[in-house]
């Protein structure tokens, strides 16, 4: 049986999804996870064998400290995520493509369950669509940390919990808003997440 754990918005999604894989046969759902805090929970409390993800449930660098944080090779990851949103997935497939899968979200459940097979085997699992649609994508201009400002940013979140969340002084953090609404052309910060989100970049 592969273990898994549903990081997915949404109650009725989460529990459509888990009716469906169970009835696999060969997959076990042992929990469900609405918030990127309680999938870091479970998987330190009970590392799942895999971990069915939202894309936008996680920031892209939280997901890369993520899977790197089970460097055994447990808590693998299936991201599911848009097709023009793709790019994002690049820097995290490059260090741990056998412990991170990516799929569409338009995949229908049988795909899922075959993808949370393989990645439990360790095997690649990647939709073509998304390879083609990353490489078509364009090059974030942002900085890894303008990107790790933004995506937290994106929460809603004012300057100084900014900053005490990524462990950085208030001023840094404006520097780096004010950086990121240059190269992304926002004369705010919501239009800066906006255009970034529309573009694949976080």
């Amino acid at each position: 049986m592969v273990r898994t754990l549903l990081a997915l918005k949404g109650r009725l999604v989460r529990g459509a999804l888990a009716h469906l894989l169970d009835a696999e046969g060969d997959i076990d759902v042992v929990g469900e996870a609405a918030t990127m805090h309680a999938l870091r929970e479970a998987l330190r409390d009970d590392p799942p064998d895999v971990a069915v993800v939202d894309a936008d449930l996680v920031p892209l660098h939280q997901l890369a400290r993520i899977a790197a944080g089970h460097p055994d090779g447990g808590g693998r990851l299936l991201v599911l995520v848009e097709r023009r949103r793709a790019a994002r997935a690049r820097p995290v497939l490059a260090e741990h493509g056998r412990r991170v899968g990516f799929l569409s979200r338009d995949v229908p459940p049988q795909r899922i369950a075959e993808g949370v097979r393989l990645l439990a085997r360790g095997q690649v699992v990647l939709d073509p669509d998304l390879v083609v649609a990353a490489l078509e994508g364009a090059d974030s201009p942002l900085t890894s940390r303008e990107r790790e400002v933004l995506d937290v940013a994106a929460e809603g979140h004012p300057v100084r919990d900014i900053a005490e969340k990524l462990s950085v002084s208030a001023g840094t953090v404006r520097n780096h808003l004010s950086r990121i609404m240059a190269k992304t052309g926002a004369r705010t910060r919501l239009e800066a997440v906006r255009i970034a989100r529309e573009s694949g970049w976080i």
